[in-house]
Formats: C-alpha cells, sequence, structure tokens
C-alpha cells in the first residue's frame, strides 16, 4: 500500500517532468503545449496509483486473477485518441504528423 508522501512524490515528479514536456514543446510552437502534456502526466500518474494501490489491496483477499496493467493499457489508448486529434489536414497541408 502506498503512503501518502509516494502518493504525493509520485504526482509532483509527473507533474513536473510533464510541465517541462509542455514548455518546451510551447516555447516551439508545437501542438499538444504545455497544458495538455501536464494533464496527460498527472492523469496518468494517478491512474497508476490508483491501479497499484487497488491491486495490492485486492491481491490477497480473492482467487480471482486481478491484471493491474489493464488501467496502463487503457491510458495509451486515450493518449492515442489525443494524438489523433492533434493532426490537422487543410488541403493538401498536415500538420502535427509527428506529434501524434
Amino acid at each position: 500500500m502506498l503512503t501518502p508522501d509516494e502518493v504525493i512524490l509520485r504526482l509532483l515528479l509527473g507533474t513536473l517532468l510533464g510541465g517541462i514536456i509542455g514548455f518546451e514543446r510551447q516555447t516551439h510552437g508545437r501542438p499538444a503545449g504545455f497544458r495538455t502534456q501536464l494533464l496527460v502526466c498527472v492523469a496518468c500518474v494517478l491512474l497508476m496509483i490508483i491501479s497499484e494501490d487497488y491491486y495490492s489491496q485486492r491481491a490477497a483477499e480473492t482467487y480471482i486473477r486481478l491484471d493491474p496493467t489493464r488501467i496502463a493499457a487503457g491510458a495509451m489508448t486515450g493518449i492515442g485518441f489525443l494524438g489523433a486529434g492533434v493532426i490537422l489536414k487543410t488541403g493538401l497541408s498536415v500538420q502535427g504528423l509527428t506529434t501524434a
């Protein structure tokens, strides 16, 4: 089980890393900048904290096989949808393809 200090540390690290990546993208004028990267990183950290905590509590109680990586797979699918939304096509010009 995670302690509150571990949860706060993970959230702060996710916020810091997402902010750094987002700031770099924002300063170079690329799509999916600071806010997007920050929100995606914090959401993924929260999903993994919830997954790990839920799995650690339920694993010893039941004989049901639980798979904590399903939440991570769902997060990756959501990030894929965000990437697809960044691609813009105007006439013959396509922008944001390398972001996705």
